[in-house]
Parts: C-alpha cells; structure tokens; sequence
C-alpha cells in the first residue's frame, strides 16, 4: 500500500493490480471473518456439503496466499520507486520521511490487529519495510535473489525441523490447544460484545508472538511476505512498471510458464493435504508445503502478468477501470473490508459467525466489493483526491502540507537527518 499520489503521477497499471489484489484479499480472508482460524486443527471437516467442499478447494488452491503475497510485492515496488523519489527531493530528509511513514503504518496495523482482526497483514508490512530501510536498502541485486531462494527454500527446512522436533505428544498439545482458541473464539466473536471480541484479537496476537511454536508460525508467514516483497523491490529497481512494452515478450512467456507451474502445485498440495488431514509433520506435507510456497508465488506472478497485457488493450482499459479506482484507496479499503465483515459475522453485529459456509462466502465477497467497494470508491474519488485513510496517513507522515515533496522540503528546511528522526521518536 502506498500514499496517494497524484491522478497525473499514478501509473493506472498499479492502480488496477491494487484493486484485484483488494478482491483477492477478501476472498482468501472470508475464512478467517466468518469462523474461526483454528476450526479443522484435528483433521476434520467444519463443512460437510460438497458445494462448500469444492468452494473451499478452489478458494485455497487460486486465492489463498496469492493477493496478500501480490500486495507484498507492490508494497517492495512502492518503497522502490517512491523512496528514489524522495531522496531526489532531498536526500538528507528521505530516509527520516519514509520510517515516519512506515511507523504510522505500523501503528494502523497495530490497532487493527489487537482490536478489529487478528488476521491484519498491515503491521507485518511495516516490519518489513523496516527492515527494507535500515538494513537491506542498499544491498545489491545478486544478495536480494538469494535472499527471494532461501525463502522459497524454507517450508523444506522447516518441515524437516518439524519431522524432527515434534513429537506426538507436542502434536497432541498443539491440538488440544488449537481446539480451546476455537472455542475461545466462538464464545468471544460468535457471542460477545465489541470487547469481548477485543480482548479475544489482543490475546491472539500476544500469543503468535509469545510462544515458541506460535513465532514458528508468524515467522513462516513474515519469510513468504519477504519473497514477494523482494521481488518487488527488485521489480522497482529494474523500473519494471515504465518498460511494459519493451519488456512484453518476456511477460508472454513468463505468464504461460507461472500458470503451468502455479496450477500444478496448486492441485499438488490440495490433494496432499486434503489425502493427510491426521495432525502432525510427516514427509509427504513438506512436499505440500514447498508446493503451496510455489504456488503462491507463481499463480501471483501469473494473475499480475495478466493484468499487464491486458491493461495494453484500450478496451480492458476501460473495463478495469472501476477496479482501479478501488485500488487508489487500498488502505481505507482494505480496513473497511474488516469494518463490514466484522459487522456481518460476529456476535456484536448481526451474528453471522459459523453460520455461512465456504459458497456463499465467495459470493458475498463478490457481492462486498463489485456492490459495495467499487462504487463507494467511484463517489469518494469523484469528490476527493484521495480515500480517507489515505489522506491521514499522509498527514501523519507529511505534516500538514500531505504530499511527499513539500514535506521533505520542509525537512531539509528544518534541519539535519538527526533533528528529523528526533521530530518523531
């Protein structure tokens, strides 16, 4: 997610690669809004039809791990592309400007995770553009591929790790535990007011970043973030977005090449976790995993090759446009996405929670946002330059002028590198 800029700055391809992954995103989160994200920790089925059977089969197989992973990536090419503009502004204020920004994001995501959703990905993007800033901005091209393979490389070791150090006796733990948060959760966010279901995401979050195997967990999550991240920032480095058309037989193949691959390591981990349900590590699920890890990344890969070709075509244009206008807001409407579903399934609003299977989860988040997003998006930006959201995280990290330049400006102005950091500590 990036600061709005600009409808003459914006490039209409990333706004619209934004947008899709937005749709993505709700599809893949439906899940976690409508139940809870510790139902079939034994094995078991939750949904017994076979239409929410298949539903949720295709959903895990095209969308799961696919959109946030496509954010991840135009959030690396974001800081890229704007992190050179700033520091062509002013140099000495660059760095300061974009911490403050990631800092503000930090604590975005930090109220959403402990109040609105465990499931926020806001602040896990700000840890890592941290890192992005302070320690590998200036790494080289040749460490940032190895970094984007030992990522790829890390289910197979984690798995191994896991064949190795949980015992039946640790699986039995995990599980017991896991069925006592799905209890947990169905009593705080099926049945409880606003702050039962506060404290119930404060306690979640605490305990992903706690334990021993509850970080195991978070840290896998924040390593497949950081393999499509980077491969942003080296999509920005390569200024990718502005050479389309030079670029345009490697896309062609490229795209065919991720869409063979991707669906066979889709199907490939979907019949292995759907044939090994039984808790526990065993051989064939690391073989599953690295196939998930690959499929994310190149069904993400082949969904954005996608848009690129055919955000060539005038006509596609045209029809993607109304997405496009949803992904120049990502942040007010990725919030908002928690704001209506929230609303909808849990107790303190209209108490949907367990009750609306894998199908029709899909629809309503086709429903949500063609009906919803997209022509909230319309009348919002017909009136205003930019969404709400964004237009206060630009204040905050801007001041009051809102716009990058006149805030590094401002910096310079003011003073030195140090006398910026101390502005906001």
């Amino acid at each position: 997610m990036s600061p709005a800029l600009p409808a003459s700055e914006r490039l209409p391809l990333l706004d619209t690669v934004r947008g899709f992954a937005l749709l993505g995103i709700l599809i893949m989160n439906m899940p976690g809004f409508s139940t809870s994200f510790f139902i079939e920790a034994d094995g078991s089925h939750f949904w017994k039809g076979e239409l929410d059977r298949a539903a949720e089969q295709l959903r895990d197989a095209l969308f799961s791990g696919k959109f946030n992973s496509m954010f991840s990536l135009l959030f690396g090419l974001g800081f890229t592309l704007q992190f050179q503009r700033m520091q062509a502004l002013q140099p000495d204020g660059a760095t300061a400007l974009y911490l403050r920004r990631l800092i503000v994001l930090l604590a975005f995501g930090l109220l959403h995770v402990m109040v609105f959703w465990t499931g926020d990905v806001l602040h896990i993007y700000a840890v890592l553009g941290l890192v992005l800033v302070l320690v590998l901005r200036h790494a080289s091209n040749r460490t940032l591929w190895i970094l984007v393979v030992a990522c790829l490389c890390w289910p197979a070791l984690s798995g191994l790790l896991r064949l190795q150090l949980m015992t039946p006796e640790v699986v039995a733990m995990l599980t017991a535990k896991a069925k006592a948060w799905e209890a947990s959760n169905n009593l705080a966010y099926g049945q409880g007011s606003f702050l039962d279901a506060l404290r119930e995401h404060a306690r979640e979050f605490i305990d992903g970043y706690s334990n021993l195997w509850g970080l195991w967990g978070t840290f896998g999550f924040y390593v497949q973030m950081t393999t499509t991240m980077l491969l942003g920032v080296l999509a920005g480095r390569g200024r990718w977005p502005y050479r389309v058309a030079e670029l345009m037989p490697q896309v062609r193949r490229l795209q065919w090449a991720a869409l063979g691959l991707g669906l066979l390591c889709a199907a490939t981990f979907t019949v292995i976790f759907e044939l090994n349900r039984t808790p526990g590590p065993s051989p064939i699920k690391v073989l599953g995993s690295l196939a998930y890890t690959s499929s994310r990344v190149c069904l993400m890969v082949f969904y954005v090759l996608t848009l690129v070709r055919l955000m060539q075509l005038p006509a596609w244009q045209q029809r993607l446009a109304p997405v496009a206008l949803a992904g120049r807001m990502p942040l007010t409407n990725y919030l908002m996405q928690t704001l209506i579903c929230t609303t909808l399934f849990y107790g303190w609003g209209f108490g949907l929670w367990n009750r609306v299977g894998p199908a029709a989860c899909l629809l309503l988040a086709l429903v949500i946002f063609f009906a919803v997003q997209v022509p909230w998006s319309r009348w919002w930006l017909s009136r205003h330059a930019q969404g709400p959201l964004e237009a206060l995280w630009a204040r905050l990290t801007y001041g009051r002028h809102g716009r990058p330049a006149a805030a590094v400006r401002a910096a310079g102005r003011r003073g030195t590198r140090a006398d910026i950091l101390g502005g906001f500590r």
